[in-house]
């Protein structure tokens, strides 16, 4: 079966940079029209914006705070309102607050949750409705594999990833009799300005575990995403699927 999202209506959390960004452009590549929040980078989402409809779509930029439940539920209904109906939901919108656990603040902890995994809370909250009620729709999980292994120095970014993991496979459950699938996608260390910008030694160690011996790509994580967001993905839910060159094993 071919690979089309022709006709379909998307949100991409945290479109406007890295792997989000990649991922918008993929699904707008496949047919579909995307709409990506921001919360500071406006230029970086007006641009995605500009490459999406280069590419014959519809795209949307909205200012929403992906820790807000109520941002989350003005953006659907935004979408929801400009394009009659929404069939896709990406969650990818992630931050990082680094630290060991006996140095880390309250703050860190609360940020890092927040956004990592109650923001995924809060836009899945605003769009099961619509999934249940047209009876069909698809949801992906952006985790990581530091929520299925662990990692030093990030308790709270591998326990928000963990949970998101938790998150899925429970959703799926409770949306399979709606035909909605809901997947996780699981990165090793992606090739993004925030990983080029990092000290060598952290990349020198990914490295060291990669089976295939390099960074992936962001446009290796959006073509897995497209595909659990298309049809021929219709018979897949509650997975995660590693796109990692083999970091994990």
């Amino acid at each position: 079966m071919t690979v089309t999202l022709e006709g379909k209506r998307a949100i991409v959390t945290g479109g406007s940079l890295g792997i989000g960004a990649a991922i918008a452009r993929e699904l707008a590549r496949q047919g579909a029209d995307v709409a990506i929040n921001f919360r500071r980078h406006d230029a970086e989402a007006r641009q995605v914006v500009a490459d999406i409809e280069a590419l014959g779509r519809r795209g949307l930029a909205i200012q929403a705070d992906v820790a807000s439940f109520t941002d989350a539920q003005r953006m659907v209904a935004q979408v929801v309102e400009a394009w009659g109906g929404l069939d896709i939901l990406v969650n990818n919108a992630g931050i990082n607050r680094d630290a060991v656990i006996w140095k880390m603040t309250e703050e860190q902890w609360d940020e890092v949750l927040a956004t990592d995994l109650k923001g995924y809370f809060n836009y899945i909250r605003a769009v099961v409705e619509i999934f249940r009620a047209q009876n069909s729709g698809k949801i992906v999980n952006i985790t990581s594999i530091n929520g299925l292994r662990g990692k030093f120095g990030q308790t709270n970014y591998s326990a928000a990833k963990a949970g998101i993991i938790g998150l899925t496979k429970a959703l799926a459950r409770e949306l399979g009799r709606s035909n909605v699938n809901v997947n996780a996608v699981a990165p090793g260390l992606i090739e993004t300005d925030m990983v080029r910008d990092a000290p060598p030694k952290v990349i020198e160690a990914a490295l060291a575990e990669i089976v295939l011996a390099r960074l992936g790509k962001p446009e290796e994580v959006a073509a897995v995403v497209a595909f659990l967001c298309s049809e021929a993905a219709r018979h897949i839910t509650g997975e995660v699927i590693k796109v990692d060159g083999g970091q994990y094993i």
